[in-house]
Formats: C-alpha cells, structure tokens, sequence
C-alpha cells in the first residue's frame, strides 16, 4: 500500500470480526513499533501482547473504552520503562503506537489507540491488573483485528490551524 494511501485512509476501527490475528501480522507489527524514533535513540517502551478472554477481560475491568476487546482478537498495551527512557517517554512511545496503527492498516486490519497515560485512574488499573513493575507505565493500548466495519476517508487537513513563521 502507498504510505499516503496508508496515513489517509487509517481510521479507528471498534468493531471486529471473530478472527484470529495471525502471529506473523502481530510480529509485523511490533517490528513497525520498535522502529518508531526515541529521544536519545533509548528504545524504552515495553510491549504486552493480550490474546487470551481473561487478559482482554482485564482490560475491560481497567480502561472505560475498551469494550470492543470483548470481540476483537488482540491488543497491545504500550508501556514505558522509566529505567531506561528520557523523560519524553509519553512521545516515544506514542510514536510507536502510530507505527503499529498504520502497520495494522497496511495489512488489511482494523485498529483503535486508546489512552492510557496520564490518565492515573486507567494506568493503576492496568499497572495492577497486570502486576507491573513500578518503573514499567502503561502508556496506550492498541487493539488489533479484522474489522467489521468500514469507514470512509476523512480529510482532515484545515489551512486555519497553519501559521507560517509566528502565530
């Protein structure tokens, strides 16, 4: 898929279809992530894969908006490791999660980003929900799928919100 054709037609998909993600697509995706940039080239996100009921299932206890795992076959919950990040962790690895969108999308699946951090309600749920280490922070949760429905392309560009040179 062209790259425009890939950033321009990416949309947030809710609602998937009963089908298992392939691990290769999920290997796919993660590589796409981990070659997102980092400041100092540090590399500090972590990475959960969630495929099974019981993982989605805590999830759904710790984010409001994540109802749409109880159909779709994965997610991934984005993480910092604070040991070994800069202090701008939150754009590290919300640039992998935009990696991992728009790899979802070039394969032919359907994703959504939800927000974890700052969040502190959402990212003790998760840090409790799956024991995380202190240093570890739940930044996102990307959900992965074959989507069951189709949304068209939105342009979204507004010369307005461009100021050239100053405000």
């Amino acid at each position: 898929m062209e790259t425009r054709e890939t950033i321009f037609g990416r949309r947030s998909i809710r609602k998937y279809k009963n089908q298992t993600l392939e691990a290769e697509k999920l290997t796919l995706i993660l590589k796409a992530a981990m070659s997102a940039p980092t400041a100092r080239n540090m590399q500090g996100w972590r990475f959960i894969t969630v495929q099974t009921q019981e993982g989605k299932q805590k999830i759904m206890n710790a984010h409001p908006y994540s109802m749409m795992l109880q159909t779709a076959p994965c997610a991934v919950i984005v993480c910092a490791d604070t040991q070994e990040s800069t202090p701008f962790f939150q754009q590290d690895c919300a640039a992998a999660i935009q990696n991992m969108l728009l790899a979802a999308k070039d394969l032919g699946l359907g994703s959504v980003w939800l927000g974890v951090y700052p969040n502190k309600e959402r990212a003790d749920g998760i840090a409790k929900e799956f024991s995380l280490p202190e240093n570890i922070v739940p930044v996102g949760i990307v959900v992965l799928g074959y989507g069951d429905e189709e949304k068209g392309k939105e342009d979204r560009f507004d010369p307005a919100k461009v100021h050239a040179e100053s405000w």
